[in-house]
């Protein structure tokens, strides 16, 4: 069986670099991304066809897992792996951002959030340690400590207060995840780097994670609406903040030119609702850039999304059916659309992989540049 937690760079070019993250549970490609499984399921797709996609691991919610069905009747069930079928590893998030984006009437303390559930306006207090037992009873393979995350356009005072409560969280969710001795022995925990848009913050920030010690570091804070070039901008210093032999994980983003941007800069793991919702939603993602199925032009066309790609839903399928499926509302649309964005992903990760152990990545990036922002 494999260690806990263990993390192996491969290749590396220029910032950009390959490793593998190696678990009880299986092994995970770097850069990888992850599909999201908010509430047991990525929608819209069955298990094994996401792991047809190319995925080695997915993402659970722990904000709507503990409200529904909760936690505690999850480890009853055996846990999220066996409820859902999907027997490789799964990050589960904190919940703090669900919170406090989702949730009405809630109150920020030193302790942690309390809230009304967006289900049924019941009362809940999430905290790093309830947070962390809340991932112990799903079973989590990789563990989110709590964090805060501030709005964009926050000020300095609120952008410095909010990240130094979260190195605080940070602390109190390593010594919530450790108490939990069986998960821990063999699960992993990440810490969350803060600091808004601010670098000296960052770095205070990195300091802070690097000295409580964690398997691998997030960079939180960002795709919250501050645009792709500010985005950038703070992947230009951040990765470098942390720890080089640990995994760095870019939370929420993204665009298929996000991620290329991101990992050129030396990010690892990423996870996006996008290619799902996206899917359900008409738009498909190419080589060539997203497209709309539901335009009145692709009602006749038959071709596939995407002439490149080798997934079945392009190699049986044309736009004109999709069109037909989109429009008409069936299921079966928003089916196909999602199998096909996240097969896109994949293959986009494969690419990225395969060129930086090339040394190629930079020719792969203006060529991806080139196609896709055409």
């Amino acid at each position: 069986m494999a260690d806990r937690f263990a993390f192996q760079i491969g290749a590396t070019d220029g910032a950009a670099r390959t490793g593998v993250i190696a678990m009880q549970r299986g092994e995970i490609r770097t850069p990888a991304f992850m599909p999201v499984g908010t509430a047991a399921t990525v929608k819209a797709i069955r298990p094994a066809e996401v792991r047809a996609t190319g995925a080695d691991i997915i993402l659970g919610n722990t904000y709507h897992l503990m409200l529904r069905p909760t936690a505690e009747r999850m480890a009853r069930l055996g846990g999220l792996h066996k409820f859902m079928g999907w027997d490789r590893p799964i990050l589960t998030d904190s919940g703090g951002y669900q919170v406090m984006s989702l949730s009405a009437l809630t109150k920020q303390s030193e302790e942690g959030v309390a809230f009304r559930s967006h289900l049924d306006g019941s009362r809940h207090m999430l905290t790093p340690e309830r947070s962390m037992e809340i991932q112990r009873l799903l079973g989590s393979d990789i563990v989110m400590a709590f964090d805060e995350c501030p709005p964009n356009g926050v000020d300095a005072k609120r952008a410095e207060a909010s990240m130094e409560r979260s190195m605080r969280w940070a602390a109190r969710s390593r010594a919530g995840f450790d108490a939990g001795e069986e998960h821990a022995a063999r699960s992993a925990l990440f810490g969350i780097q803060q600091g808004s848009l601010d670098e000296t913050l960052r770095a205070r920030s990195a300091a802070a994670l690097t000295d409580i010690g964690f398997d691998g570091y997030a960079i939180g804070g960002l795709a919250v609406g501050e645009g792709q070039e500010a985005m950038f901008g703070v992947l230009d210093y951040a990765p470098g903040q942390l720890p080089a032999d640990k995994p760095r994980y870019l939370m929420g983003v993204g665009k298929p030119d996000d991620l290329v941007g991101a990992v050129a800069r030396g990010v690892d793991m990423f996870d996006c609702v996008l290619p799902t919702r996206s899917g359900r939603n008409g738009q498909a993602f190419t080589r060539d850039g997203p497209i709309n199925i539901r335009n009145a032009k692709f009602a006749e066309d038959q071709a596939p999304l995407d002439a490149d790609c080798s997934c079945p839903v392009c190699t049986t399928w044309s736009r004109a059916y999709l069109h037909h499926l989109v429009r008409s509302g069936e299921m079966l649309g928003a089916m196909l659309m999602t199998q096909h964005n996240l097969h896109h992903y994949q293959d986009l990760m494969q690419g990225m992989r395969d060129a930086i152990g090339a040394g190629t990545f930079a020719a792969f990036q203006r060529d991806f540049d080139a196609r896709y922002k055409r």
